[in-house]
């Protein structure tokens, strides 16, 4: 009995490898492509793949394709089989596929991006997950110069509290995270308003010129240390090491109905293993009918209807950018692995 399971697992563990190994191609599917500005990873996939997310099982596995900084508009791309396998690669001028890395000189910010960085630079830059002892800890603007209510990049302002350093962001406090489920309180969204200098501080009152906003500045708001992260467009997509089941708990704007490239947060995090570039799939909530025999009021059975990469992770709660969405969407809906 034990070596029927051991077959069975040694068969299933087998099935599995070669599951993941070989990527279903789409009907239509190009055999070459060349790559235009405004591309990712993720569209230049789905023009050949089923799942997107499984591009890198068909990027052929050297320097140049490999690596999404050495993809760039105007680079040619052929899907080639190799030991049985298909597999894109870069095309010479000359029409020739070239399959061994080389040296090129190009700016460093012309490569194409895994995923559209413009939907989620506000969260990669600066709007943060804090705790409340830590919002409500930070220094607050008092007023702006001459008494304004309302500032903006150009103004100065004054704040109270202990300087957090000599560059800040100014922050609004925006949502408070619990778990559905369990009630947990799972983080505190802190919105990017502003950046701004300190200039001088008179005890605990701060003279600040702020040097950009994205809003307004209101009395009240939050200064924190500006963490100035770098955007990356280095998002591999994988599936979760482990099985877990989450939950969409909100969407950016607060809009009713979610779409391609919204991004959303969900109540899952580090501490579950989810890490930048795990994709999730999205399991539309199935609806709640009467049955016509007993009366009773049931609920369907849930249904894939998207899917997600996650791209920001805290310890209980994450961000992730919807990439695929057959329908539409909505808070409260399921994530689970791909």
């Amino acid at each position: 009995m034990r070596k029927l399971l051991y077959a069975l697992a040694a068969s299933m563990l087998l099935l599995t490898s070669w599951a993941h190994a070989q990527p279903e191609l789409r009907s239509d599917h190009p055999e070459r492509y060349t790559v235009v500005k405004g591309d990712t990873l993720w569209d230049i996939s789905a023009r050949f793949l089923e799942d997107p997310w499984q591009w890198p099982e068909i990027w052929h596995v050297n320097p140049q394709v490999e690596n999404p900084h050495l993809i760039y508009p105007g680079d040619r791309l052929a899907l080639v089989y190799i030991d049985g396998k298909p597999r894109l690669t870069k095309v010479t001028s000359n029409g020739v596929v070239k399959l061994s890395p080389k040296v090129r000189s190009e700016p460093i910010d012309t490569p194409i991006p895994a995923i559209p960085l413009d939907a989620i630079s506000s969260f990669l830059s600066e709007t943060r997950i804090v705790s409340a002892e830590e919002i409500n800890g930070a220094p607050y603007v008092l007023e702006g110069e001459d008494g304004r209510i309302i500032t903006g990049a150009g103004d100065r302002i004054y704040a109270r509290g202990d300087k957090p350093a000599d560059k800040v962001g100014i922050f609004r406090r925006s949502q408070e995270f619990r778990d559905p489920e369990t009630g947990e309180f799972l983080g505190l969204e802190a919105r990017s308003i502003a950046r701004g200098d300190i200039n001088a501080e008179n005890g605990d009152v701060l003279t600040l010129s702020l040097t950009k906003s994205s809003e307004e500045v209101r009395i009240g708001d939050r200064l924190l240390v500006s963490e100035d992260r770098r955007l990356t467009t280095n998002f591999v997509p994988s599936s979760p090491d482990e099985e877990l089941e989450g939950e969409m708990i909100s969407v950016e704007g607060g809009v009713n109905q979610i779409g391609q490239f919204n991004v959303v947060a969900i109540n899952r995090g580090e501490r579950e293993g989810l890490k930048p570039g795990n994709v999730m799939a999205v399991l539309k909530s199935g609806n709640m009918v009467r049955d016509p025999v007993t009366n009773e009021t049931i609920e369907l059975p849930s249904e894939r209807a998207g899917l997600l990469m996650v791209f920001q992770t805290y310890e209980k709660m994450s961000y992730g950018l919807i990439l695929q969405a057959t329908r539409p969407l909505s808070v409260g809906d399921k994530v689970t692995n791909p």
